[in-house]
């Protein structure tokens, strides 16, 4: 009998678009990590590109790629993820919010943003597992965020892989474009440092009020778009989940690219 694995959830950084093509430490981590899961039977992504004022799910059948950047190199555009979609799933877990008090919808013909495909091109290059989208709020809070993840934690007892993709420090107007090798900037140190030590210690009172506690938490974060799905990853693993670092990198000064387990 097939029984289903339960997954760790994970918060992967997908940084640069180029993320999808380039041979750095990040793209390289990304290579290995679909091979040292088990395999997933579906692949729900919250994306820090899918915004919206609610809980929203992609539902469609065969998502389209969407390069939703500009000013990158032309091959970038010509890439297609043409993982299916899981309607069926997407509807699940609609339910699941709503059961627990969040106002959830369904987007029939939402694509993939690159904050979906970008990684997981790297992890299952096949496109070969049904992936659904699920939204971030940007004027939402941490707490908000967990709650969704906690909601959608039955999921990965049935094999469904939760993944929140994002940023772990993540200021594009103060990235040192001129030198991708850059050291990492002292403000994004303190701020990534804390955070790990938060996440190590599972001090989940300190990391839902991040935002007034952590160092440098508004430089590191001006929108919180991008660390929003640390915390649907995070709820996801449930109350007594252990936390793995991953990887660590970063580039252009501060572009912190850290990932992490919850399991």
């Amino acid at each position: 009998m097939d029984m289903p694995i339960c997954l760790p959830s994970l918060f992967l950084s997908h940084g640069s678009p180029m993320l999808a093509v380039e041979d750095s430490p990040a793209g390289q981590f990304l290579d290995a990590l679909g091979e040292q899961l088990p395999w997933p039977k579906a692949i729900v992504v919250a994306s820090a590109h899918f915004v919206a004022d609610r809980p929203m799910l992609g539902g469609h059948v065969q998502p389209h790629t969407v390069h939703d950047f500009g000013g990158f190199p032309e091959p970038l555009y010509q890439i297609r993820y043409p993982a299916p979609g899981h309607p069926d799933l997407a509807r699940e877990a609609m339910q699941r919010l709503a059961d627990a008090g969040l106002s959830a919808k369904v987007r029939e013909n939402h694509g993939l943003d690159h904050g979906v495909w970008v990684p997981l091109r790297r992890m299952y290059p096949d496109a070969d597992i049904p992936v659904v989208p699920l939204s971030v709020n940007p004027t939402g809070t941490a707490a908000q965020h967990y709650a969704v993840g906690q909601a959608l934690a039955p999921l990965r007892d049935e094999g469904v892989l939760v993944i929140g993709s994002g940023g772990f420090v993540h200021n594009l107007g103060d990235l040192d474009w001129a030198h991708k090798d850059a050291p990492l900037a002292p403000w994004a140190a303190e701020f990534g440092d804390w955070m790990h030590a938060a996440l190590a210690a599972r001090d989940l009172p300190a990391l839902l009020d991040w935002q007034q506690r952590a160092p440098h938490a508004r430089h590191a974060h001006p929108t919180v778009e991008h660390l929003m799905p640390l915390f649907v990853a995070l709820g996801a693993a449930g109350d007594t989940a252990t936390v793995r670092t991953l990887h660590r990198s970063h580039e252009f000064g501060s572009l912190a690219l850290d990932a992490f387990a919850f399991d």
